[in-house]
């Protein structure tokens, strides 16, 4: 039988003693966490064990035996930690031993009753499996993706037996609050033996979390009860807050704040992690929008933006209509039929002019309405950013009204081409059973057909010329609301711990073989592989603000295809894809 034995690698120049840790029998593992040196008396270990097993509830006990021989080998001092075993008793007991100059080691597990002949003692084979404890204390693992094509049971007892290790570490915390410099009657080695890591500013900062939060979220419930008023119920209220990007955004952030500055303590590292990138997140999205402000009110530049808007606006209204004078002609050599193509162009030109007479009259408000604007920036960028869409959406009304007569004429030919296309093929739409079945037409409802198909594919391009204009306006607000759910969602200190501490993040572990020698036990050094940076968007991703539809490349492709309304909100009925 082959006992893998985990020891620490900040245990290996320490003194002689004992090896303080667990034993997981399901895994035949030995997980060693700590040496207690020499002298100690027997009693006062077994309450120091007893105290750190009922504070962190893991087994731990004496596994065995070190031996660290600097100089000569000491053979009463080997005869010594022999006869320990008698009064720590523990199957299997392990004796390891570093050698003179500290490249050969020596391990042997020694069972006093062995399965074959019972009261002779046996011994077992040994795999020293060396650790870096810090590491895997810090670290959190993660159950690897098994394919669906591959069977999870190895991949599941490998996570099993590395969950043990980890989890026996991450456990021990109260074993590792002594060191060795401490008064006690028991002195320890292990990773933190040279004193517990400690910061001023950090212990500062704990004490000063408690009431910061506490009086935090108190403002938040404050704020949280007056959205809850029922003042805000009133029509048509309810309706512009599902509608408008600003108002899901601050509920969006609200919720955030009220996660971050929660009193509750994280239950899970999942919910740690959670926490750590919502704050961060937030951190990042007000220190953007301060960024803006102070750029939007340097050298007067609101001022400027709203001198500028005016102008614009009529250079895009004469762009718009140049480019239906050429639509209402012969755009790129194409005959449009001209009827069709004459009453489309002068009901659009005719809400151009509409859309131009809004603008002169908002004209006097704008630089106002550009300050909050800017000013609503110190709330967060993804706030100013949601205004923004907001403004637009409300500022291209003009040509949503396009697209959306567009779209109905469009939708309405691509139905009955579909339909006629049926006709030819000899079949029909059956709307009882829901399904196209055979059909027998006469020769007049073939030629009828044949009419109607020839009408509605000549008039089809005029009206997708028209129905394609609201494609520049999706794609600005696309990229609008992808960079809001960017800096909503992306989890920013897990990646950044990703980049600076790639340990923290565990996917496995490799194991490399350290010099190999005859006759001595097999020494394999565990490394921590680090989680892939794809792996970490997926595991952490945050939620993202619920404003805006989401449509992948297909459905969208399809909707614009077939006629279907792309609303600039999300409907009840949306799915997500």
């Amino acid at each position: 039988m082959v006992l893998k034995a985990f020891f620490p690698t900040c245990c290996a120049s320490a003194e002689s003693g004992l090896l303080v840790g667990r034993w997981v029998p399901e895994q035949s593992s030995a997980v060693v966490l700590a040496v207690a040196h020499f002298p100690f008396i027997p009693i006062q270990v077994k309450e120091l064990l007893a105290q750190v097993q009922q504070a962190s509830q893991v087994g731990v006990a004496v596994l065995g035996t070190w031996c660290h021989r600097p100089q000569e080998p000491e053979e009463n001092l080997g005869h010594f930690l022999e006869g320990l075993g008698a009064i720590f008793s523990h199957e299997p007991w392990l004796q390891l031993c570093r050698e003179k100059g500290g490249k050969s080691w020596s391990c042997k597990a020694t069972r006093r009753q062995g399965p074959a002949a019972p009261g002779v003692p046996c011994e077992d084979q040994v795999m020293l499996i060396f650790y870096d404890q810090r590491q895997v204390l810090l670290s959190q693992l993660h159950p690897p993706t098994v394919p669906p094509d591959h069977q999870a049971g190895d991949a599941t007892a490998g996570a099993g037996g590395l969950a043990a290790v980890f989890d026996t570490v991450a456990r021990s915390e109260a074993l590792f609050c002594r060191d060795r410099f401490d008064e006690g009657p028991v002195r320890l080695s292990h990773w933190q033996s040279d004193g517990v890591e400690a910061s001023i500013l950090v212990e500062l900062v704990k004490q000063a979390s408690g009431p910061i939060c506490l009086l935090v979220a108190c403002l938040l419930s404050l704020v949280s009860a007056i959205g809850a008023c029922r003042l805000w119920q009133l029509w048509p209220l309810p309706f512009l807050r599902s509608k408008l990007s600003t108002c899901e955004q601050l509920r969006h952030r609200l919720e955030h704040l009220m996660l971050v500055f929660s009193n509750q303590k994280a239950q899970s590292p999942a919910q740690l992690m959670r926490k750590a990138n919502t704050l961060v997140s937030v951190l990042l999205d007000v220190a953007l929008g301060v960024a803006l402000l102070s750029w939007l009110h340097s050298s007067n530049r609101i001022g400027q933006l709203a001198d500028a808007l005016v102008p614009v606006a009529d250079h895009v209204a004469e762009e718009l209509q140049s480019l239906l004078q050429w639509l209402m002609g012969a755009p790129a050599g194409l005959k449009m039929n001209r009827a069709l193509d004459q009453v489309l162009g002068r009901f659009f030109l005719y809400h151009i002019h509409l859309w131009i007479r809004y603008i002169h009259l908002m004209s006097p408000f704008i630089e106002h309405i550009l300050w909050h604007v800017g000013l609503s920036a110190c709330l967060g960028l993804t706030v100013a950013l949601s205004i923004l869409s907001d403004i637009v959406a409300l500022l291209t009304f003009h040509i949503y009204c396009f697209y959306v007569y567009g779209a109905r004429l469009y939708c309405l030919k691509i139905c009955g081409l579909s339909s006629l296309w049926r006709l030819f093929r000899g079949k029909k739409w059956n709307v009882l059973r829901q399904r196209v079945d055979s059909c027998s037409y006469d020769l007049d409802q073939l030629f009828i057909g044949t009419l109607l198909f020839t009408m509605l594919v000549f008039l089809l391009p005029t009206t997708a010329l028209y129905y394609l204009l609201r494609l520049l306006v999706v794609t600005v607000q696309g990229l609008i609301h992808l960079l809001v759910d960017l800096i909503n969602s992306l989890p920013l200190y897990s990646l950044g711990l990703r980049l600076c501490r790639p340990y923290r993040l565990a996917a496995g572990v490799k194991l490399r073989i350290l010099e190999p020698e005859a006759g001595r036990p097999l020494r394999v050094l565990m490394q921590i592989n680090p989680l892939p940076y794809s792996r970490v968007v997926h595991t952490y991703r945050l939620p993202s603000c619920g404003c805006h539809p989401k449509h992948s490349w297909g459905s969208l492709c399809r909707k614009l295809f077939f006629g279907e309304l792309i609303y600039p909100w999300r409907q009840k009925g949306d799915k997500q894809d």
